[in-house]
């Protein structure tokens, strides 16, 4: 898997998390997962097409996701998950993937992504056939991690 396309997914990363939730994200250290693997409580998928295809994953636990939504809520206390938190931190995971194929497209790579799907729940099972996956733990200056799992191809 080519730094070029991981790089972007980092950036973008940190300038939204930053932007909304005013929270500075350390890099943990970066490792390659075999298929199928288990996540967090909650995960978003974030699809691409084009000159990439694959997945980006988002995965969480409820703290932080309680965390990211509290902030896209204008710092409203999140104590569950409902459908507004759930939205919130979809829309967050599209900011960073928007940004991402914007900072793609500067350097030449056409990519779409898909609307985000959330899921939610205890020991979830994620599997990438025929792509690797590379984990880039981020680590949250307020606590927590996020894990985002980049599963890329080339078109060719």
């Amino acid at each position: 898997m080519n730094v070029e396309y991981i790089n972007p997914f980092i950036e973008a990363s940190r300038t939204v998390i930053k932007t909304i939730a005013n929270i500075n994200i350390s890099l943990g250290k970066v490792y390659l997962k075999t298929s199928s693997y288990s996540s967090e409580t909650m995960v978003v998928f974030v699809g691409l097409m084009g000159q990439l295809r694959g997945q980006v994953i988002f995965s969480m636990n409820k703290s932080v996701a309680f965390q990211i939504a509290s902030a896209m809520m204008m710092g409203m206390p999140v104590k569950e998950l409902d459908e507004m938190s759930k939205s919130a931190i979809a829309e967050a995971a599209n900011m960073i993937l928007g940004n991402a194929a914007t900072i793609l497209y500067g350097k030449g790579m056409k990519i779409e992504i898909t609307p985000p799907s959330l899921m939610m729940g205890d020991n979830i099972e994620i599997s990438t056939p025929k792509m690797k996956t590379l984990c880039v733990p981020l680590n949250l200056s307020s606590g927590g991690t996020i894990e985002l799992d980049i599963a890329v191809m080339d078109k060719e």
